[in-house]
């Protein structure tokens, strides 16, 4: 399991990825966040199909086509944490070396959308002092890696869950197909 887990994972990392450095870099340059959310959960959609076909690549080559919830569950979430994992650190290399005012730019981009559509005051204040608090939690490393991971790994863990759901089998009950044959 630990293969298999290790090359979906990692299919489904640098997928998950690629789109994320496409949507930061177009969000970076181009002040186009909301198209670019839908890209990048897109993306992690895109990816995380890779958890469903690991699983399955387990049942059918490593394990007699046989497969219980339980470990088709732990497999999808093998090859979650793998991807989140690298999608989390390339998040905190690319935000600490090639954006790291992208907390700037993201919050006054919040704070004008919420301006431009007219909120009231109050809820322009609860805007501003959430983008204040993002802000301050993105100066402690440990913070960024967490809410990196918040962003990604509930994603995975769904599909982990759908997917061992579906993929779930078990064995054919020896005794039910003695007597089926005799009928």
């Amino acid at each position: 399991m630990k293969k298999n887990a290790l090359v979906f994972g990692l299919t489904s990392g640098f997928i998950i990825t690629a789109f994320m450095m496409y949507s930061t870099l177009n969000c970076y340059f181009n002040s186009n966040f909301e198209a670019n959310e839908i890209v990048g959960y897109a993306g992690m959609l895109v990816a995380f199909a890779f958890i469903f076909v690991g699983i399955k690549n387990y049942r059918d080559k490593y394990n007699g086509g046989v497969i219980s919830f339980g470990k088709a569950f732990k497999t999808g979430l093998f090859i979650t944490l793998i991807a989140s994992t690298l999608y989390v650190l390339v998040w905190v290399i690319e935000y600490y070396l090639f954006v790291p005012d992208w907390m700037d730019k993201y919050c006054t981009h919040m704070i004008s959308e919420a301006k431009a559509s007219g909120v009231s005051q109050l809820e322009l204040k609860r805007t501003n002092d959430q983008m204040n608090w993002y802000k301050e939690m993105y100066k402690n490393p440990l913070f960024v890696v967490l809410l990196t991971y918040v962003e990604v790994l509930p994603i995975g863990l769904v599909v982990s869950l759908i997917s061992a759901l579906f993929l779930k089998r078990k064995r054919p009950n020896q005794g039910s197909m003695a007597t089926a044959i005799a009928s």
